[in-house]
């Protein structure tokens, strides 16, 4: 959560601050600030609501510099409102802040005993505090913060300036994401790479418990206990370009648009067609491990655990092993039971989610292997697991996932594939005919983006719908779970996924001539079952939206409208039927004005619990 900016270099750096903010604006919206330090003192500017407000009052009060930090921010301690924007002042001392310090009030009831005075509602500021009093007899700002952070509990990417050293940022990181950029004679921080890539492809990705100084001439890092670490620098291969929205209204629309491309890119160099094999380079796990294996547990939150739910339908099928999907944010507090024989699979988009991150850290201590699903090159969770399968779908922007969920997807079936070569439990002429069904998937994908215009003219009928039913069988049930959320998420419109058997088992109640039901109806071993409960909606007047495959008109009579998806192999059908919800739920969104890329008291990516 939260988006961190810092520079330190010969620039004059105002714009490239907020430049940098822009890029990372999905991470929060509530409000926003910068503080630079003009060679003579440091001055702020900050602002509640999203980026163009501190834009605005950047223009009524400008500030330059060649060393400062910015910061977005979505409220956690205290209302989005400016007192609690950051940068948090204390004293000489400027700080942004992401993450949560759990010890906050412990910490803030001690400076308060001391005479401390407060003047916002958030924990970052007992930072502020606390180094500034430690600033007072450190030989350095390093010496400082490394005192500091000794105290604290908690999840932090802190980025630190102090008014009498006009020349040095101090870095730190624990269980939120912070990179640092190397440029010539200058240095960047920021809490994701967007915000840097345009300015510098070279970085370091702190690790938990490391601080490091920044200056013109370079960086040096530390470990938790002060020693020096040496790394080397990383060099990112993204397209800038690829975080713009080329001609789209909106992210979120341009993201839906990029899924066949970045499926193609999921799949390719994974699948050699000369033996109709799958290839995961990532993945180190030895094939006496996973032919004995007895249980896969898959942790994930929102739209991930949508995409562990639906891929457990192909990991039993192909590699036969029980598959469980936990909601990483319970998985530690029900003493679960894992042993060496469990592989423990993570599904995050950024690698960053504090939930998956914990959970999946406690199915290791439990003996389990780990293996993680993520999008992000260096992440935390990408580094935790060592088996990394990267889903290659660039950087998201829209807070609601469309690309991400697919390449999880995805990957997820490669892995099921690979799997099932493995422990023997797929023939060679099942792999061979999965595969070819999993490579025509971007094509149907692109057929099935085809709807938009036609959701687009009917999208308005809806926008002012009570709430909606999302229902489906077998694989199609998350797929459910995930329109619903879709909806939720972008449309504020209330919206339930049900696995449809369970409709008569209360949901049921809620249908009449006003409730807008969408049922996911493909031709599949489950179709007729699922086609009675279209029987069921309609004769209690629900108003039908069917998804179904292409050229069936059996289900036109109950219909208000009917959306045709192409036929494909049934295991990986999942991820064409989800494509109308996205563009559904979107459209919708569009059509009542709602803020379809940052929607309202949501991040894109959660780094607190």
């Amino acid at each position: 959560m939260c988006g961190i900016v810092g520079y330190v270099g010969a620039r004059q750096c105002a714009s490239m601050l907020l430049e940098g903010l822009r890029r990372l604006e999905y991470r929060g919206y509530d409000s926003a600030g910068l503080a630079i330090h003009d060679g003579t003192r440091i001055q702020r500017v900050r602002a509640e609501g999203k980026l163009r407000e501190l834009e605005r009052a950047h223009i009524a009060e400008p500030i330059d510099g060649t060393i400062g930090i910015a910061h977005t921010r979505w409220a956690t301690h205290g209302p989005p409102v400016t007192r609690n924007a950051h940068p948090h002042r204390v004293g000489s001392i400027v700080l942004v802040h992401n993450g949560i310090i759990e010890n906050y009030a412990e910490l803030k009831a001690e400076l308060a005993t001391a005479g401390a005075e407060f003047s916002s509602d958030t924990d970052t500021e007992i930072l502020a505090h606390l180094i500034a009093h430690a600033r007072e007899t450190a030989a350095s700002l390093h010496a400082a913060v490394q005192a500091v952070l000794e105290q604290v509990r908690g999840s932090y990417a802190l980025v630190v300036l102090d008014e009498r050293d006009p020349t040095t940022l101090v870095a730190a990181r624990n269980a939120s994401p912070l990179v640092l950029g190397v440029g010539a004679n200058e240095m960047f921080a920021a809490s994701d790479v967007p915000a840097i890539m345009s300015e510098t492809r070279d970085v370091l990705f702190l690790e938990d418990g490391e601080t490091a100084v920044l200056t013109t001439d370079g960086v040096a890092l530390f470990d938790a206990s002060g020693a020096p670490v040496s790394r080397e620098t990383q060099r990112i291969l993204w397209d800038p370009v690829s975080a713009e929205k080329q001609g789209y209204k909106h992210f979120m629309l341009k993201e839906i648009h990029e899924q066949p491309a970045r499926i193609v890119d999921t799949l390719r160099g994974r699948i050699s067609m000369d033996d109709h094999r799958i290839h995961l380079a990532e993945v180190q796990l030895d094939t006496a491990f996973l032919k004995d294996i007895d249980r896969i547990v898959i942790l994930a939150c929102g739209t991930s655990w949508h995409a562990g739910l639906t891929a457990r339908y192909a990991l039993e099928a192909l590699a036969r092993v029980p598959v469980e999907v936990d909601l990483a944010s319970e998985f530690r507090y029900r003493a679960p039971v894992l042993g060496e024989r469990t592989l423990a699979i993570a599904i995050s988009q950024s690698g960053e989610t504090a939930d998956t991150l914990a959970a999946i850290r406690e199915a290791a201590r439990l003996g389990a292997k780990t293996l993680a699903v993520c999008n992000v090159m260096g992440s935390t969770l990408a580094r935790d697991c060592g088996n990394v399968i990267y889903t290659q779908a660039g950087p998201e922007i829209g807070v609601a996932s469309t690309k991400a969920f697919t390449t999880q997807l995805a990957a997820l079936y490669l892995f099921a594939l690979w799997l099932g070569d493995r422990r023997g439990t797929v023939s060679r002429e099942q792999l061979a005919a999965h595969i070819d069904g999993l490579r025509a998937m971007p094509t149907a994908i692109e057929q099935a983006i085809g709807l938009e215009d036609t959701i687009r003219a009917f999208a308005k009928d809806y926008i002012h719908a009570r709430g909606f039913l999302f229902l489906g069988r077998g694989q199609q049930f998350p797929i459910a779970l995930e329109g619903a959320l879709k909806l939720k998420e972008i449309s504020y419109i209330h919206a339930e996924g049900y696995a449809a058997g369970e409709m008569k088992h209360g949901p049921i109640a809620l249908i009449d001539d006003d409730l807008p039901v969408v049922v996911l109806a493909t031709d599949n071993a489950l179709y007729e079952k699922t086609a009675s409960n279209l029987e069921e909606v309609k004769a209690r007047g629900g108003r039908l939206i069917t998804v179904t495959t292409e050229g069936n008109r059996a289900l036109d009579r109950f219909s208000e409208h009917v959306l045709e998806v192409p036929a494909c192999d049934p295991m990986f059908e999942a991820m064409v039927n989800v494509i109308p919800l996205q563009i559904l739920s979107y459209c919708i969104a569009d059509a009542k004005g709602t803020d379809v890329d940052q929607p309202r008291n949501l991040a894109k990516s959660v780094t607190v619990e």
